[in-house]
């Protein structure tokens, strides 16, 4: 009898992967400064998540407005990329440490998906990671579930194969939608009661726990 396949390990990757929420709130302060207008840290944690594009457009005063902050964030991000970005602790380990036990990893990130690429080459994970969807990898972003269907199909699994991680609201209802088990992040940007009432199937309070929990995950689904 051949072995069970081993789970897919989708993540997110800002505030869950990478501690980068820091960096993200300077690059908006960057792209705002000048502008006569400048949304709070709390009001763009609240939307981390959803692609830069769509909440740059929830704070412009016209649609033209857009492309230029645009611009200015992405001048800022790609300059002090590698200096303000960094993994949490223990992320790197867990993954390599997943991969090695044969489970394919992918990431389903708000980020377009070349950022994505720099960050995970960065910080050491690119070789580890099977697929890659960012926001301009098909054609709607989270909540909707369709990334993590496209990353699912890249890897060669069904949604009942997968488990989702992740630190926002739109990771856990993607996920949800897909079919797939979430567990969220408590570490990242969103507050704790705020993603438990997202409905997912399991917190956790670090990365250091997800190994074990998945393999508590897959023994009771082989009951």
């Amino acid at each position: 009898m051949n072995p069970p396949r081993r789970a897919a390990i989708l993540f997110d990757l800002d505030g869950t992967l990478v501690d980068t929420v820091p960096f993200i709130l300077a690059s908006v302060r960057h792209a705002f400064d000048g502008y006569g207008l400048c949304p709070t840290d709390a009001q763009w944690v609240a939307g981390i998540g959803t692609p830069l594009r769509t909440q740059l457009s929830s704070f412009a005063r016209r649609e033209e407005d857009v492309e230029p902050l645009l611009v200015r964030y992405r001048t800022f991000w790609r300059e002090h990329h590698d200096r303000m970005t960094r993994p949490f602790p223990g992320a790197v380990e867990v993954v390599r440490a997943l991969r090695a036990r044969g489970h394919p990893v992918g990431v389903v990130t708000a980020k377009v998906e070349e950022g994505a690429r720099r960050t995970l080459r960065h910080v050491g994970l690119i070789e580890e990671v099977g697929a890659v969807i960012g926001a301009d990898s098909c054609a709607r972003c989270k909540p909707d579930p369709l990334p993590v269907r496209v990353a699912l199909e890249r890897l060669g699994r069904a949604a009942g194969e997968a488990l989702l991680l992740g630190d926002s609201t739109h990771d856990i209802v993607a996920g949800r939608a897909a079919g797939v088990v979430t567990v969220a992040a408590l570490w990242g940007a969103c507050g704790a009661d705020v993603l438990r009432a997202a409905g997912p199937d399991f917190t956790l309070e670090t990365i250091a726990g997800l190994p074990g929990l998945i393999e508590r995950v897959l023994a009771t689904s082989a009951r």
